[in-house]
């Protein structure tokens, strides 16, 4: 099953199912792959995760994956929303809650009372880019404000020289994610202040390269989509810088990990639930996820992990055995 480039930051089907097990590992020589299985055995059963719909993309790339080495147990990867996810999570319907959020107070307090041990594991970073045709000449970076100017609702906004005087009388024609993506939720969040707050008059589409193509195409031109997809196509394209109160910061795998590139940069997060991990392939596919996590990102089209941030999660991941054994 082949991941489709448009899947990245789209919202998944509502259970998204990828079939994946663990092979026997060899005597004495279990790989990420085949971890908590014992020699020559080979697991079943259903892992069930839940919750953001950007993240999902992350957690069915680790199932792909896992899927190549392994046969036979079932993933699936449900799109509630990071919110509608921790619900789930925290009622122990789930054994591994998605969030593109730190899980809040009120959800702690809602598996705690449940008995449910978690640990949280950064998985991954989130950073969307804002492009324009390599023919504008005019403008490097713009401000939050001047984005949401753009953007928002009712935006009567059509011209480069009503964003800044300074800029060109030049048509401006927007391109951008479909509303069923997940970037367009935090592209609209970040920069309009609400999911799904946008103006409707661009061009949508699910398909990042369409994008692509109508920027390229337009001396007027703008779009956005993630970084990733950004780097792949920057010989067609120019990307801005964004000031989202401190200066202008250009999107970089660097500035997106160390959160200087504000609002469009983000940690990604999945939690396991402790007592899950009692489920051989639970923990075969939890400990899989931590030890491919810069193959998994890169598949997803996200950015890594930082060596820190790395070191962090394995740390995490030590916790979560902890708590499981205790």
């Amino acid at each position: 099953m082949n991941i489709p480039l448009s899947l990245r930051g789209a919202k998944a089907p509502v259970a998204l199912t990828a079939a994946v097990m663990l092979a026997a590992s060899a005597c004495g020589g279990a790989d990420a792959g085949s971890q908590g299985g014992g020699d020559g055995d080979k697991l079943a059963g259903t892992i069930k995760v839940d919750g953001s719909s950007t993240v999902a993309p992350l957690s069915t790339a680790a199932a792909q994956l896992f899927q190549q080495q392994n046969a036979g147990v079932k993933v699936t990867v449900g799109t509630s929303g990071t919110g509608g996810g921790f619900e789930k999570f925290c009622a122990g319907e789930t054994d591994i809650s998605d969030a593109s959020r730190p899980i809040k107070d009120e959800e702690k307090a809602a598996c705690e009372k449940k008995g449910i041990k978690y640990e949280e594991f950064q998985v991954a970073n989130d950073g969307l880019s804002v492009v324009v045709s390599k023919e504008n000449d005019f403008a490097d970076c713009l401000t939050v404000e001047q984005l949401r100017k753009i953007w928002e609702p009712g935006s009567k906004v059509t011209n480069w020289k009503q964003v800044d005087p300074k800029f060109p009388d030049v048509k401006l024609e927007l391109f951008g994610a479909g509303t069923d993506s997940g970037t367009f939720d935090y592209f609209t969040d970040a920069v309009n202040g609400e999911e799904g707050k946008s103006r409707t008059d661009y061009s949508p589409s699910e398909d990042d390269n369409v994008t692509v193509q109508g920027v390229s195409g337009s001396k007027g031109g703008m779009g956005y989509f993630g970084l990733s997809y950004y780097e792949e196509n920057k010989d067609k394209l120019k990307v801005l810088k964004v000031d989202g109160g401190g200066g202008c910061v250009e999107p970089t795998q660097a500035t997106v990990q160390d959160g200087s590139y504000k609002p469009l940069s983000r940690p990604l997060f999945i939690y396991p639930n402790a007592t899950s991990l009692e489920k051989k392939e639970v923990e075969a596919f939890v400990e899989y996820y931590v030890e491919n996590h810069a193959e998994i990102a890169k598949k997803a089209l996200f950015v890594p992990l930082n060596s820190s941030q790395e070191a962090e999660l394995k740390k995490a991941l030590e916790s979560l055995k902890a708590q499981h054994a205790s």
